[in-house]
């Protein structure tokens, strides 16, 4: 099966390991992940709110690159996602919409007609390979792990999306096939703060010091997301959530094909796991020590 891989820009810096550790679960499951050739930002979430038409003309440009290739397009990003789901949408539905994009698409001879399919790897490696087709791939049980199971807020909502939007079960399906212990998790879509930890600090440190306390009250060993913004909020700022809230808080957060990559025999190092600012616990870090090179 092949795809069109939009990466989007946290996947080249701060969510490097998210990059490198789907890339790695693609290459082992044989799925074939073209990156899109000449990409740019999706236009982020916030944009379309300052100038709408400009914002969806900056993501339609990258639907238009990928109508040519014909496939698929992938985003692992939930904004880029999200983003890219409405522009899609937004053009189909709004007529005059679609004609101002398609005037700012055609000054750079493109044009967009809206047959792109716009994909999460979550609901690829679920409904385009299967459960049991990769668990079949798996070399190792992934016993020990004892998963938080974190969607956040947007690649379930607020466009129609392809698990449940108030209890999704996708990675929980996932990891309990593969061996973990999936704990109960009821903050599960329960929003990070998205861009708050950086202007209105103390509600972003309260609200994913909220998020990280019950995992670990849950009995967690590690959070496991599909996010990169609730990734780095969740990971980088544990000590000031642990002040908002009023305990330490300390618990790894991977991205979910970190601990897919684990069980289908990827190394610690091909999945970037030694990038993570905190430290795996004993029972994590024996699985990624035994990992296959």
């Amino acid at each position: 099966m092949r795809y069109t891989y939009y990466p989007g820009c946290s996947l080249e810096s701060t969510a490097r390991p998210y990059d490198m550790s789907l890339r790695a679960v693609f290459r082992r499951l044989e799925l074939d992940l073209q990156e899109l050739d000449d990409w740019n930002c999706c236009g982020a979430t916030a944009y379309t709110s300052v100038a709408e038409t400009m914002a969806l003309a900056v993501s339609a440009r990258n639907l238009a690159l990928a109508e040519r290739d014909g496939a698929d397009l992938v985003a692992p990003c939930s904004a880029c996602y999200l983003v890219l789901q409405k522009t899609h949408r937004f053009l189909a539905e709004q007529p005059e919409l679609r004609r101002r994009v398609g005037e700012a698409l055609a000054a750079g001879n493109l044009a967009y007609t809206g047959t792109v399919r716009v994909r999460h790897p979550l609901e690829v490696l679920m409904n385009d390979v299967g459960l049991e087709a990769i668990a079949a791939q798996a070399v190792r049980s992934l016993e020990g792990a004892r998963v938080a199971p974190y969607y956040g807020c947007q690649i379930v909502r607020p466009e129609r999306g392809f698990d449940d939007r108030e209890a999704p079960m996708m990675l929980d399906t996932m990891f309990r096939r593969l061996g973990a212990a999936v704990v109960d998790f009821p903050m599960k879509v329960r929003c990070c703060g998205g861009m708050l930890m950086t202007t209105a600090e103390d509600v972003g440190q309260r609200l994913s010091g909220d998020i990280l306390a019950c995992a670990l009250d849950a009995g967690a060993n590690v959070i496991v997301t599909t996010c990169p913004l609730c990734q780095i909020n969740l990971e980088a700022y544990q000590a000031e959530c642990g002040r908002a809230v009023g305990r330490r808080l300390a618990i790894p957060i991977l991205f979910f094909p970190q601990l897919l990559g684990l069980a289908l025999g990827a190394s610690a190092k091909e999945l970037g796991l030694p990038l993570g600012l905190v430290p795996l616990g004993a029972e994590l870090a024996s699985l990624a020590e035994t990992s296959h090179v």
